[in-house]
């Protein structure tokens, strides 16, 4: 069982976050957790485990608790420019659908990212993206959507392709370029859609940059009908499908992503039942933002007990994006999830695993410690699982795991 292993950690707790395991936590005590390569390759009972013969490193996690890498299944961490400003106004009364409508919000994102270089794009996230990779990330999902014309949202996913290069984490990429109109489209929301179903998205393609694609459905932003055009594109060109929906109003959006298959639907604060039926005949994923329900001082919370009721599986994400969720620390978001949502610790936890794996398509490969799945784990200096949800400002990390390397902490 252990024979061909590469590394085998012993005598560790291990939070599993297994879908065969009923266990809270899918928890297991007392393990040996074998890798071989890039590959979980055993886990058993420490009383079955024996170092006879084999050649593996070991290391002794003396108790210490093992889960899966963390994923950090929504951001927009690719961007320039700076929105502290706004951050002023909204506190002066101004709300996000105003800063909107003056040209503020996302087109002042926008100015600033076109007039940036992928190197300098890249250079200005590398801040952001260390802080989540200090907390245990070993998954981001980045997105597009600052460029909002075929040159610079491809230079957004060039972006971040490199920084997967440079740094030992897995980048998801997603094309996001109907986020907003841009200024040129300002009376041509159409025409706008046909640029991103007829150029943007097959060159996306056409380079390797994009693994689905994104839309804002919202009142100020695109209709459904619009968001339907873009789904239809990314299907016709094999990418998966996001959706940012039921943010601010209800439009439907979460149905219509549902009916196109679409990995995860978020934000959801109007989300309706119809909509998590949808979900649940779907198989799509409820990715929760607390980061920018909290920034943005939202009273209506997400339906947690009807996705709940529905068993729709639920994420958590930090929105890391410079107008809402200004948020680069997805433990801060377990906890917000944990007390402005009110999920269980456990709840939260599988949704930056287990879940949020799903939520970008990679659910069969990556959110659970079982054999088969890719060796993404964390070593963590704690008593209990429940503490990664309950503190933040502290990390307790002793090991970072990625395709079955230890690396820097």
């Amino acid at each position: 069982m252990f024979r061909n292993c590469d590394r085998v950690w012993i005598n560790a707790n291990v939070a599993t976050f297994d879908t065969d395991n009923s266990a809270a936590y899918g928890a297991l005590s007392h393990q040996a957790v074998g890798v071989a390569g890039d590959r979980i390759q055993a886990i058993a009972p420490m009383t079955a485990f024996d170092a006879s013969g084999i050649a593996a490193e070991i290391i002794d996690a003396q108790g210490r608790w093992l889960t899966p890498g963390l994923i950090d299944a929504h951001t927009h961490l690719v961007f320039a420019g700076n929105r502290a400003r706004e951050f002023e106004l909204r506190l002066q009364g101004a709300s996000y659908e105003e800063i909107s409508r003056q040209g503020g919000g996302i087109l002042s994102t926008v100015k600033a990212t076109r007039a940036a270089s992928v190197d300098k794009l890249v250079a200005l996230a590398v801040p952001r993206l260390e802080a989540l990779l200090r907390e245990g990330v070993t998954s981001v999902e980045i997105k597009s959507g600052y460029g909002l014309d075929l040159v610079s949202e491809l230079n957004m996913l060039r972006a971040a392709r490199a920084l997967g290069e440079r740094y030992p984490v897995r980048v998801s990429t997603s094309l996001l370029a109907a986020h907003a109109l841009p200024p040129e489209f300002a009376d041509d929301a159409e025409g706008y859609i046909d640029l991103v179903c007829n150029e943007i998205i097959p060159a996306a393609v056409a380079e390797g940059l994009a693994d689905a694609v994104d839309v804002f459905c919202e009142t100020i932003a695109f209709s459904p009908a619009q968001c339907e055009r873009v789904f239809q594109a990314a299907q016709t060109h094999g990418l998966g499908i996001r959706a940012h929906v039921e943010q601010l109003s209800d439009q439907q959006g979460a149905a219509l992503a549902a009916r196109y298959g679409a990995w995860s639907v978020d934000h959801l604060e109007w989300l309706d039942e119809a909509g998590i039926q949808a979900m649940a005949e779907a198989g799509t994923v409820a990715t929760l933002l607390p980061g920018a329900f909290y920034f943005l001082r939202e009273t209506r919370l997400p339906p947690i007990d009807l996705l709940r009721q529905h068993r729709v599986p639920m994420a958590v994400a930090t929105d890391l994006n410079p107008g809402s969720s200004p948020l680069a620390s997805l433990r801060l978001a377990l906890n917000m999830a944990c007390t402005l949502f009110r999920l269980t610790p456990e709840e939260a936890l599988a949704g930056v695993t287990r879940n949020a794996a799903r939520a970008l398509g990679l659910g069969h490969t990556l959110g659970q410690i079982k054999p088969g799945m890719q060796a993404d784990m964390l070593l963590w200096d704690i008593e209990h699982p429940a503490e990664l949800a309950y503190q933040f400002g502290v990390n307790p990390i002793k090991q970072r795991i990625v395709g079955g390397e230890v690396g820097n902490v």
